[in-house]
């Protein structure tokens, strides 16, 4: 037999092993990838035609502890919560207690945006794909009246600007997802936390899953957030979204997320030969609802169902959704033709979730290896000099030698806004500090930057550091304070500025302030 025939029987060989066993080699890929990127630990669970094909963990839940991440490690999993919640309002869709198009305010009547007759036509379906026009309030880094009611978040909203016209574009918005999820208790006097519990966890033995950090005191084998602050990855506070719950506040496991990729692969809505929820309404939840865009690197159009991203990749049709909280980062993929789902969960940030998404999907296509993580990696480290040579550049502009035409005791009282309600500017140690909504976790102290322009340093460092500055009136009091709201950092580990997506918001002084 000649060596032409021996190498095409060897390369048939490898390639009949490699469509059995996708997966071989992928814990230590996996393993390495996680050095690579310093992750301090992290859980990937694969599915495949209804089987788990892979369910792992790797690292430790915090730095400084031995104790091992393992597929129940529970994870904030941010995002990835929002197609828990479409899901949710689909089981009252089924039950013939809501329409996706039918007017919010038929079950929620003192529901109202700046635009009345927007806020008159908004439907679950508006609130669930992105496409209502609200801008980002919180998420990530973004904090806004943290300790507050649900439903006071909700009422301001009727003070919030459009960004984009009604139904004409795609604006990701966490608070769209809090109306979303309160349209529960609206119809069925249930919490959307009990709810969620009882009409998912349950039939999903999704047992340790939970809806508040409040749920975590008491219970083991958790992870805890980290984030790289000053080039050291550090352990930081847990990120407590209660207010915001139905957009982002789940925990849970890989193990336990791989009955919920289990419910959306195969027969959608079915789990062991039991319907949870009918085809149709999950044929809506995955179908597409709004354009996202266009991406030219891959040539692919990306839209938004209810809950879930919907793209293409290697000519694959793929729904996904990732999560980042605070030290917390997450990804959820599905790719139906192969009935392959996977769900990543990690406790830092970190761009390795679409190399790990990309690697899975090759590996069961039987791609040639291609080396995600290094690209993913580089590019990382391509993104990060841009950022830190825009922040170098905007302190190169800082003017020397300057002093703010306002006194401490001048600038010192409470500032108000219509929908961000108050900041007081109070005596600190050293100098002066913000307290944002009379909250003692929200307070930032001020540096003198130039002139009238402050750097507000958050006491809480994940939150890091934002410009504001006072504005005087025609007698020269100080009767404005600008605070500018990091809305998406450029790269995080950099910090929130520079940013390419930002709000200024003008607080202007209470009319019985001196």
């Amino acid at each position: 037999m000649n060596v032409l025939v021996w190498v095409t029987l060897l390369l048939a060989l490898i390639q009949s092993v490699s469509a059995e066993e996708p997966l071989a080699g992928f814990a230590d890929w996996l393993a390495a990838e996680r050095e690579r990127w310093q992750i301090p630990g992290m859980a990937v669970c694969i599915v495949q035609a209804d089987e788990i094909r892979f369910c792992e963990g790797l690292g430790t839940t915090r730095l400084g502890t031995s104790e091992a991440v393992d597929e129940h490690t529970l994870f904030g999993i941010a995002s990835l919560t929002k197609a828990f919640t479409a899901t949710a309002l689909g089981l009252l869709v089924d039950e013939g207690e809501l329409d996706f198009d039918e007017p919010v305010i038929r079950h929620m009547p003192d529901f109202r945006l700046s635009d009345p007759w927007a806020g008159a036509q908004v439907s679950a379906a508006d609130l669930l794909s992105h496409r209502v026009g609200l801008g980002r309030m919180l998420g990530n880094r973004l904090q806004f009246m943290t300790h507050r009611e649900r439903s006071e978040l909700i009422y301001r909203m009727r003070y919030h600007d459009f960004e984009q016209p009604f139904r004409q574009g795609y604006v990701y918005s966490n608070l769209m997802y809090l109306v979303a999820g309160e349209l529960i208790p609206a119809i069925t006097g249930q919490s959307w936390d009990g709810f969620v519990a009882e009409r998912l966890f349950r039939p999903l033995d999704m047992a340790r899953s939970n809806t508040s950090i409040t749920a975590l005191a008491g219970l083991d084998n958790i992870a805890w957030p980290h984030q790289e602050i000053d080039g050291e990855i550090m352990v930081i506070e847990r990120r407590n979204f209660d207010n915001a719950g139905p957009a982002a506040s789940i925990n849970a496991s890989v193990r336990e997320l791989a009955e919920w990729l289990r419910l959306n692969l195969g027969e959608p809505g079915v789990i062991d030969q039991q319907r949870l929820v009918s085809p149709e309404v999950m044929a809506r939840i995955h179908a597409p609802a709004n354009l996202i865009g266009f991406d030219s690197n891959d040539e692919t159009i990306l839209a938004y169902g209810l809950g879930w991203s919907l793209t293409r990749y290697a000519d694959r049709h793929v729904l996904q959704h990732g999560g980042a909280t605070d030290g917390m980062n997450s990804v959820i993929a599905l790719v139906p033709s192969l009935d392959l789902g996977l769900v990543m969960t990690a406790n830092l940030f970190t761009h390795l979730r679409t190399a790990v998404v990309r690697e899975v999907i090759d590996r069961h296509l039987g791609k040639p290896d291609a080396d995600w993580g290094g690209h993913y990696f580089e590019r990382f480290g391509e993104l990060r000099a841009e950022a830190r040579q825009a922040r170098l550049e905007l302190e190169a502009e800082r003017q020397a030698d300057t002093v703010s035409r306002f006194s401490p005791e001048m600038l010192a009282g409470r500032y108000h806004h219509p929908l961000y309600d108050v900041v007081e500017v109070f005596p600190a140690a050293d100098g002066l500090a913000l307290r944002f909504w009379d909250d003692d976790s929200q307070v930032a102290d001020l540096e003198h930057w130039h002139h009238n322009t402050f750097r507000a340093h958050w006491r809480n460092q994940a939150q890091r550091s934002k410009f504001v500055w006072f504005s005087a009136d025609r007698d020269g009091r100080p009767v404005e304070l600008n605070v500018e709201f990091t809305l998406r950092p450029l790269v995080l580990e950099e910090g929130i500025y520079p940013a390419d997506y930002t709000r200024l918001v003008r607080f202007r002084r209470a009319a019985d302030e001196p």
